[in-house]
């Protein structure tokens, strides 16, 4: 399998971290897609990461599409969502909040990457600026009323996964200085997971603009 996209975005890396956790053995291409966008889109033709090409030259192009299938992959013992039920849905609608958060942000570092000052209309930064501290508290009062030390139960799943991919590139992105103080539960959470081997994968400081990685597919 090949994963294209750079790990600088939340959504490749939290497919990245999965392919690990699961087992699966993957090539990676550092793909921007500022600068290498026709690059991707001959696997995908919106030009957006993540882009994961199967052994057999199927493209999946959604984040959420890739994981589904590598559950499957995986099979239901290993999955990193539960199969179904209340669980699944939990999980599901802790994962939405996550990348709802990770969206947020992503608009607010565009903006402020992209957009000249006099263009930036502050009520819209201030809706998502709001919109995204809500996802990230929300998150911080389920790690800390969890009783396991995982959000989606006894061991480690996707919603900690998620939860921490787009903590810390929040965090590095728009320079949160205050979110260990503001979200201990969360910045616990995170902790945890970035000292796991699975976590470990080059990660680095933002590095936008001029490479911007973090798209949703």
């Amino acid at each position: 399998m090949i994963l294209i996209g750079m790990f600088d975005s939340p959504f490749v890396r939290r497919v990245a971290v999965s392919m690990n956790v699961l087992g699966i053995a993957f090539e990676h291409r550092n793909w921007s897609v500022g600068k290498d966008f026709e690059l991707i889109r001959q696997f995908n033709p919106l030009g957006r990461v993540p882009t994961l090409v199967l052994p057999d030259g199927e493209a999946l192009i959604d984040s959420a599409a890739i994981l589904d299938c590598l559950d499957e992959y995986a099979g239901p013992e290993r999955a990193l969502l539960p199969r179904s039920g209340k669980e699944r849905r939990e999980a599901l609608r802790i994962v939405a909040v996550a990348t709802g958060a990770a969206e947020k942000g992503v608009v607010q570092v565009y903006e402020s990457a992209f957009r000249p000052p006099e263009k930036r209309h502050r009520p819209w930064m201030e809706r998502c600026h709001a919109q995204m501290r809500a996802a990230l508290s929300e998150l911080d009062r389920l790690a800390q009323t969890r009783a396991s030390a995982w959000l989606g139960g006894s061991r480690l799943s996707q919603a900690d996964i998620t939860a921490t991919c787009v903590y810390t590139f929040l965090v590095d992105a728009l320079a949160m200085h205050d979110a260990a103080a503001a979200y201990p539960g969360l910045a616990a959470l995170a902790e945890r997971c970035e000292a796991l081997p699975e976590f470990r994968l080059g990660y680095g400081a933002w590095s936008a603009p001029g490479a911007p990685g973090s798209l949703q597919a």
